[in-house]
């Protein structure tokens, strides 16, 4: 399951705890002390990374977050272990742990690769594809992907391999034309679907999707992602770490996220 620390929170209020100390010592500690008494460490640390810390508060709330994908559910894509950068402000700045919108920039396009808050649990994210947007007509019916009344074609590719924590399985890699999104999905020939999906997508909701189609926790099992959760957009992969050969995968370093 992805790591539910609180980082935004965290980072907020060091900025806060280290603004605050150091502006009570420009404005009052400051004149106080003698040439020859010594500044304290506290004061010192807070009045030292304040800038730093303020800096990444800034970068990381409106402009780029980095996020860790644990899991393989938007294979092939995205794999386990890679690390992707989001744009912040592709659906509106922000106010950072609170996630409420000060301004609107734009809404989430279809087939987008997009971090949210899990509506489960807010404090975990999750990053799956834009599939439905509000007032879609959605089904998903023996593995085919249908939206207000026009089926997403899908061409065979081939066999490939879904990389699990504990081994690896064969699937099949198939082309889905996501209402003219080209992209890869994995599906698994020898399952059926545990349910059909045959739903309207509310206003300021979405249906997020993996793009591995059958080993995936999305909208299919947990619902509709509101506005209000939604963090960014991915746009590309910044480091790649395979956890079951324990090396870096450079060549999936700079790759675009679409």
């Amino acid at each position: 399951m992805p790591i539910s620390i609180d980082f935004p929170f965290i980072l907020t209020m060091l900025v806060i705890i280290t603004g605050l100390v150091a502006m009570a010592d420009i404005l009052v500690f400051s004149k106080r002390r003698t040439e020859a008494q010594k500044m304290p460490y506290a004061i010192e640390f807070a009045r030292s990374f304040f800038p730093a810390l303020l800096l990444v508060w800034i970068i990381r709330s409106f402009i780029i977050q980095p996020y860790r994908v644990p899991t393989g559910s938007l294979e092939p894509t995205v794999l386990p272990g890679d690390f992707i950068a989001v744009k912040q402000f592709s659906y509106g700045l922000r106010l950072p742990v609170l996630n409420q919108k000060l301004v609107s920039v734009s809404n989430p396009k279809r087939g987008d690769i997009a971090l949210f808050h899990w509506p489960v649990d807010t404090k975990i994210l999750f990053v799956k594809r834009v599939i439905g947007l509000p007032g879609d007509h959605i089904v998903y019916k023996n593995k085919t992907l249908t939206i207000n009344g026009k089926e997403m074609t899908q061409e065979y590719v081939g066999k490939a391999v879904d990389i699990q924590q504990d081994g690896s399985i064969e699937v099949d890699q198939k082309t889905e034309n996501l209402d003219g999104i080209k992209h890869n999905i994995f599906v698994k020939s020898d399952t059926t679907d545990p349910v059909d999906i045959d739903v309207v997508v509310p206003s300021d909701h979405y249906f997020m999707m993996g793009d591995n189609r059958d080993d995936s926790e999305d909208s299919r099992s947990w619902g509709f992602v509101p506005d209000r959760n939604l963090i960014g957009k991915a746009f590309g992969i910044w480091m790649s770490w395979d956890s079951l050969d324990h090396q870096i995968r450079w060549n999936r370093i700079g790759k675009a996220v679409r």
